[in-house]
């Protein structure tokens, strides 16, 4: 399974879609750059869930909040008092680790030396605001998205009129000092995450809980990933976060084990109970039918952006020997799939194919990601397309210049079929719909 992760690394970084950040300059640890293919992988990623969660639901609202915030904000959500890390200092190698992560809480790992006792250790980043370093300008870079959207609360119960239960929804970057990062893109300071925050009355809180945890679990079925690679692990009683009375992760089987892609957390009515007690404002809601005023509890899935991104490609990796040559496949779904159409010519030195291809490849452009590559022979061409995961390329031959028609050939099977130009648009939405 560590041969498959070195495989991803390799193949993200042969085909431009995952970089080292500052690499020229040696490389930043655990920080990623996403290269031309990787950036639209990303993108289409946090589009399919924009689409699942908000366009096509009436009963979530889409958002953006900014990433500094009060310092207050931090100190309503707990985050300033309890989101900390136990970690211990070798006092011979000097390096830091995470308590959890010691068998031998007295011997360092690496070198054997002896370990300084546990220290809290803040996960949040620091920065400051205006031109003078002083406490009073101290603020964080957030370490999750969620609080932006309960902040606003108030704002959207008086722009939207929403009746419980609604939502809203948020992609955004978040930044965690973490002290045992890695594992690729898995876990990095710097991330970003997909969160819905879910507002409930009290009494249909479990009910919801159990119907978002079903709900994400089939959105990364429904993008393809097998279901034997997926489960749902519920929290046990002393691994719930301070606020939460029951959480479920959503996990993958990646090549290093069975880790969390999301978790569905019900919150209670703590963040808006929070945030009402130290900001002095009424953040209940009003029930027209009860004329009751009440805190609604919340339910949160918050999915990792990143992790996905690394899940669809672990899970759409596939070799196969083709004639002793051994070829490589991203299987992605049809949505993912950075490229949808590749349009190539058999001959790059004849000047009519590629002139015909380049005027297919233009009008495809109006209605699909399409790319047009000439630099190599077909056989190749083909190869490079089925490692970014591009579910067809068209073909245009010499036959073409004669009867208008161009080849399709399909990733997964690799079987070609002679379609019209004339309807060659209609052929791949149909497909690609």
């Amino acid at each position: 399974m560590a041969d498959l992760m070195e495989k991803i690394i390799s193949l993200c970084k042969r085909r431009g879609f995952i970089f080292q950040s500052s690499e020229i300059y040696g490389g930043l640890a655990n920080t990623w750059d996403y290269g031309p293919y990787g950036v639209e992988l990303k993108n289409n990623v946090k589009r399919t869930w924009w689409k699942a969660v908000v366009y096509q639901r009436d009963d979530i609202f889409g958002m953006d909040a900014s990433i500094l915030m009060h310092p207050k904000v931090w100190q309503a959500s707990g985050h300033i008092k309890n989101f900390f890390d136990l970690k211990s200092d070798c006092k011979d190698c000097k390096k830091r680790f995470k308590t959890t992560d010691l068998k031998d809480k007295d011997k360092c790992p690496e070198c054997g030396g002896q370990l300084t006792e546990a220290r809290p250790f803040n996960l949040m980043f620091k920065t400051y605001q205006g031109p003078l370093e002083e406490e009073a300008s101290l603020i964080y870079l957030r370490p999750e998205t969620a609080q932006g959207m309960f902040v606003n609360f108030i704002n959207i119960l008086d722009t939207k009129h929403p009746k419980l239960p609604f939502g809203l929804a948020q992609i955004g970057k978040a930044f965690r000092n973490e002290i045992t990062p890695g594992n690729f893109i898995f876990r990095t300071r710097e991330f970003e995450q997909m969160e819905i925050e879910y507002f409930v009355s009290p009494d249909e809180a479990s009910h919801y809980y159990e119907y978002w945890v079903e709900e994400r679990f089939n959105w990364y079925v429904n993008l393809g990933i097998r279901k034997e690679n997926l489960r749902k692990r519920p929290h046990h009683k002393d691994e719930l976060a301070h606020y939460a009375v029951a959480c479920t992760d959503i996990e993958y089987n990646f090549p290093f084990g069975w880790s969390e892609l999301e978790g569905i957390a019900n919150r209670t009515d703590f963040d808006l109970k929070q945030h009402a007690q130290l900001s002095g404002k009424d953040m209940r809601y009003f029930d027209e039918t009860t004329k009751e005023r009440f805190y609604p509890y919340i339910i949160e899935p918050s999915g990792g952006v990143d992790r996905s991104v690394l899940a669809f490609l672990v899970d759409a990796y596939s070799e196969q020997k083709v004639k002793d040559e051994l070829r490589i496949v991203l299987r992605l779904h049809k949505d993912l799939a950075p490229v949808k159409v590749a349009v190539l010519p058999l001959l790059k030195n004849r000047s009519q194919i590629v002139e015909m291809a380049k005027r297919v490849a233009e009008d495809l452009k109006d209605s699909f990601i399409t790319v047009y590559d000439d630099t190599a022979a077909i056989g190749k061409l083909y190869r490079r397309q089925d490692e970014i995961g591009t579910p067809f390329c068209v073909t245009v031959d010499v036959q073409s210049l004669e009867d208008k028609q161009v080849t399709v050939r399909f990733r997964d099977t690799m079987l070609q079929e002679r379609i019209g130009m004339d309807r060659l648009k209609t052929y791949l939405e149909e497909r690609l719909a």
